[in-house]
């Protein structure tokens, strides 16, 4: 193992740029993908906290009867989707509008449609269409930082490529005699697909520090966020290693036929 590792170090000292290069496309090719997944995280957030605190607003025709108020508010906590119903003076409501953003439950429209049904309403709204935009936002945030990573991701996949090949044509004579004393195609590979594995990891590693980065400046200048979890972070870390490790396998088994 400790040849293994010596073999992929210096494979690193001969093609520096080309593994720098590597590094850096795996590093933004993740990067992408932990932006557009930072977004989706938030808006996941966002929308849990829309699901936690829903609410229907009916306004009331001016000169509503208080005792038909009243009334209304008794039946309406009889609804079984309705947790509590209060009654909000114009004042009152001018100052909740500005700070609170009305939302919905799954039951609200059933709710709300019941509530047209009293005579003195005069109209109903909740946040429906608001709502379901954002959630197809988070979709489309996720589905664009897919694409875009992948794209990086198969670049990444052809540089690695490159420096494996072009590693394997400077071993080629090493590679014969090793082959002429005995060794396995497993034992020549290993140290390549070592090498592919390690700059993915960096990779990763980097991608994560940028992302971190990233979400640092989001929360001084724009708002409050939430960062990828520990898991989370390792299984972007792991998901670099693996490209790297993709890349190389498929360079190393083709080009190691040919010498």
């Amino acid at each position: 193992m400790n040849l293994t590792f010596r073999e992929a170090i210096l494979t690193f000292k001969r093609a520096p740029l080309l593994s720098v290069l590597s590094v850096t496309t795996i590093a933004f090719s993740l990067f992408v993908l932990g932006l557009f997944g930072l977004v989706v995280i938030n808006l996941q957030d966002a929308l849990h906290g829309v699901e936690e605190r829903v609410e229907v607003v009916a306004y009331l025709l001016p000169g509503a009867p208080i005792e038909a108020t009243a009334q209304a508010l008794k039946d309406i906590e009889a609804f079984p989707e309705v947790q509590s119903a209060t009654y909000v003076s114009e004042d009152d409501a001018l100052s909740r509008a500005r700070a609170e953003l009305v939302e919905l439950r799954d039951h609200v429209a059933a709710v709300a449609e019941r509530l047209r049904g009293f005579g003195f309403v005069d109209d109903v709204r909740f946040g429906r269409d608001w709502v379901e935009k954002l959630d197809r936002l988070r979709g489309l945030a996720a589905a664009v930082g897919i694409v875009v990573g992948a794209a990086f991701a198969v670049v990444a996949v052809i540089i690695i490529g490159t420096t494996i090949r072009m590693a394997v044509l400077q071993r080629s004579r090493e590679i014969a005699i090793m082959r002429l004393v005995g060794a396995t195609d497993g034992f020549v590979r290993r140290p390549f697909l070592l090498q592919g594995a390690i700059k993915g990891l960096l990779g990763g590693v980097v991608a994560i520090g940028l992302s971190f980065a990233a979400y640092l400046l989001i929360n001084r200048y724009l708002l409050q966020s939430t960062f990828f979890t520990q898991e989370q972070a390792a299984a972007i870390i792991a998901f670099g290693a693996l490209i790297g490790l993709f890349g190389s396998a498929m360079s190393v088994g083709r080009h190691l036929r040919r010498v």
